[in-house]
């Protein structure tokens, strides 16, 4: 990676190195290669956080409400990263998912599930019975699934690492360890003020991840929403009981909540993860339960959605903090899936915190979240599958940024604001 240049001047500013960072980074260089442009990264690695720490699973597309930027942007994300993978040798397992139902009630959310795959276009997606699931699964139970034979899994930090490598031979900076602690704006520029110097862009895309409100707010944006940090744990099987899972099998997703629930991923390393739970966590990168950051719990607390999202979803943070607190009840949900899988067949393996954007009225924002301002694209809701479609969001705030390049910068930052998503 290249060395920050203090009071380097660049087109285009990337704040964040993680896969989405990275590919809007990489399809601004594709698309203009005369560009100046820099990647400023926090960490010391690219793909530090949220990049780094998931199940490593190519969603196929078939959870999204049909038309939303969820749905559109998976389905072509997920056909550009196979080309990307197979270009620089990554390995892609297409190990196929089923989606299971475990009591009756829950077949028709399956069903529902089934018409929005259908819509987005899934390939190969199929209803099926008992036998069937038994076939794909052996040790799997349910009255019904889905069953999803295109759904990959793959490295996403390797994916980040050969994005990071191609941006730097197009010519691009990707800088690390140079946080951004401050804004100004001056004669329709940028000054990004970081730990490494001061960069001047006439452009700022904010990929912030946990940080992305907080750095919008910094440029003078006025965001809608709030980052609530959410902590997802993962256990793994141990090498004895990996038998258990030949591919990845997921429970039917509760539709008031935008998580997946606990569910059992092979990865491409050869081990098998269940997880994750989704529990509050008390420090933007709070990756363990004892990782609390005051400023962090004082944000949350003035912030009104946040005490309606409580409100709203309380039995479930009890249930989520249970499994936290419990590998017997963690493993109870594996068991609903896989009932073989037992408290010994399990062992801890880390975390991922998931930037989770939350609205005033406390719903959990269920789409992108991608905002304009002028001079400034920011990308303030990039959940789940957004590593999955990271490729073709990368080219969408590419196309936006690219605009703000061409455009007049006479008004004032924050004003003027729209919106992609809900």
């Amino acid at each position: 990676m290249a060395d920050l240049i203090a009071d380097r001047e660049v087109d285009v500013a990337v704040i964040g190195a993680g896969i989405v960072g990275l590919a809007t980074a990489d399809a601004l260089l594709q698309h203009l290669p005369d560009l100046r442009l820099a990647v400023l990264e926090r960490e010391g690695r690219v793909g530090a956080h949220q990049t780094g720490h998931n199940s490593g699973v190519v969603h196929s597309g078939l959870y999204y409400r049909p038309g939303s930027a969820k749905a559109r942007l998976c389905v072509e994300g997920g056909r550009l990263l196979a080309v990307f993978c197979e270009q620089h040798g990554i390995p892609l397992e297409r190990c196929g998912k089923v989606v299971v139902a475990t009591a009756p009630e829950e077949v028709p959310r399956l069903e529902v599930l089934y018409e929005r795959g259908r819509a987005n276009g899934v390939p190969g997606l199929e209803r099926i019975g008992p036998e069937r699931l038994r076939e794909l699964e052996p040790h799997a139970t349910g009255v019904a699934a889905l069953w999803s034979p295109g759904t990959a899994i793959v490295d996403f930090g390797a994916v980040a690492r050969a994005l990071a490598g191609r941006v730097s031979r197009a010519g691009g900076v990707v800088a690390l360890g140079a946080r951004v602690v401050g804004f100004a704006r001056r004669e329709g520029r940028w000054l990004l003020h970081t730990g490494r110097g001061t960069v001047r862009a006439r452009v700022v895309v904010n990929c912030g991840g946990v940080y992305a409100d907080r750095l919008a707010r910094l440029a003078g944006a006025r965001p809608d929403v709030q980052i609530v940090p959410f902590r997802g744990e993962y256990y793994r099987l141990r090498p004895a009981w990996r038998h258990l899972v030949r591919g990845l099998i997921y429970p039917v997703p509760d539709p008031a909540f935008p998580f997946l629930g606990v569910h059992l991923t092979r990865t491409v390393h050869g081990e098998v993860e269940a997880g994750p739970n989704a529990v509050l966590a008390f420090a933007r990168d709070g990756y363990r339960l004892t990782d609390v950051r005051l400023r962090d719990v004082a944000e949350l607390l003035r912030y009104r959605g946040w005490w309606r999202m409580v409100r709203r979803y309380w039995r479930t943070g009890v249930l989520e903090l249970a499994r936290s607190l419990s590998r017997r009840a963690f493993v109870r949900s594996v068991q609903r899936l896989v009932p073989a899988v037992t408290p010994v067949a399990v062992e801890r393996h880390g975390a991922g915190v998931r930037a989770q954007a939350v609205a005033p009225d406390g719903t959990l924002v269920d789409d992108f979240r991608i905002v304009e301002a002028p001079g400034a694209v920011h990308v303030l809701n990039a959940p789940s599958p957004a590593a999955t479609a990271a490729l073709a969001i990368g080219r969408h705030i590419a196309a936006l940024a690219a605009a703000h390049l061409d455009r007049p910068r006479t008004a004032a930052p924050g004003t003027a604001a729209r919106h992609i998503g809900p």
